[in-house]
């Protein structure tokens, strides 16, 4: 049986091989190619080297103003969602009636696509604001909360969903023999419930992290960078830079390989931090 299938592995393998390779690995070596040119097609490239780096940083503060909005909303986000999404766990995962259909409703928004929610939650955000006389876009304060509100929103039920599965693995005899011990709620909840759940942490911080750095379509539908770009995050920068400029396309090109690298660093020094708990755990 092993023989037949390590003969047979490498013709199951080749399909998704290949769609990795024309999908995303020819296209990813081309865009870092083009990072280093002026372009407005591929056909028409010439070399110019880091100046399109060199201009990421020096042409405007675009970049660096959309970098410092989007960590801000990051790390707002990845705290409030996973913050929320484990305290709804604890409390669907007690033998409450109804939590099946509690489940179901928290979960539901996570359906929705980016653009919808971003135009749903602008109607019902300026509606508030109106009695003030002033809109979303009116100050930048404004635009990062409805955006902080929005994701979590969206995402909380998504990753009370994982929180709950991680809790439900728990072994029972755990907190009876806590119980037992004398140990209090606190104590068993930073002392078991916790650290057995480190998993599922660390998929929820992986997921909200990652989601919430790339955000673009609750971003350009919500406030879509306004007032005057202070509420552009990067992914909308980006956007911005590539198609709303002529001859900006290789300043946009490096911009999205910046990003790239950004998010891939971000992420992976994530799930190192949070897997070697796992492993202390």
């Amino acid at each position: 049986m092993q023989k037949t299938l390590r003969r047979y592995f490498p013709l199951f393998l080749l399909p998704t091989l290949l769609a990795f390779t024309v999908a995303f690995l020819i296209p990813f070596i081309l865009g870092v190619y083009l990072s280093f040119t002026e372009f407005t097609t591929v056909t028409d490239a010439a070399w110019v080297g880091f100046s399109n780096y060199i201009k990421v940083f020096t042409a405007n503060q675009d970049f660096l103003n959309a970098l410092w909005f989007t960590i801000r909303f990051t790390v707002v986000s990845v705290v409030s969602v996973n913050l929320f999404a484990f305290l709804l766990a604890l409390l669907l995962t007690r033998k409450i009636h109804g939590t099946n259909l509690f489940r179901t409703i928290f979960f539901m928004p996570n359906l929705l696509g980016g653009i919808v929610l971003g135009y749903i939650w602008q109607l019902m955000i300026n509606g508030v604001l109106m009695y003030w006389g002033v809109d979303i876009t009116f100050s930048a304060k404004y635009g990062f909360w409805g955006l902080v509100i929005l994701m979590n929103w969206q995402m909380v039920g998504y990753m009370m969903v994982i929180y709950i599965a991680g809790l439900q693995n728990i072994p029972e005899d755990l907190s009876e023999a806590a119980a037992i011990d004398g140990a209090s709620r606190w104590q068993e909840l930073t002392r078991i419930t916790i650290p057995m759940v480190m998993p599922s942490i660390t998929i929820c911080t992986f997921l909200t992290l990652t989601n919430s750095f790339k955000l673009f379509d609750q971003n350009l539908a919500l406030t879509a960078g306004a007032p005057g770009r202070e509420t552009a995050m990067l992914a909308l920068d980006i956007y911005h830079t590539f198609y709303g400029r002529v001859g900006y396309e290789g300043i946009g090109q490096a911009k999205a390989v910046l990003f790239f690298l950004m998010v891939a660093a971000v992420a992976g020094l994530q799930l190192w931090l949070t897997r070697r708990k796992e492993v202390d755990a």
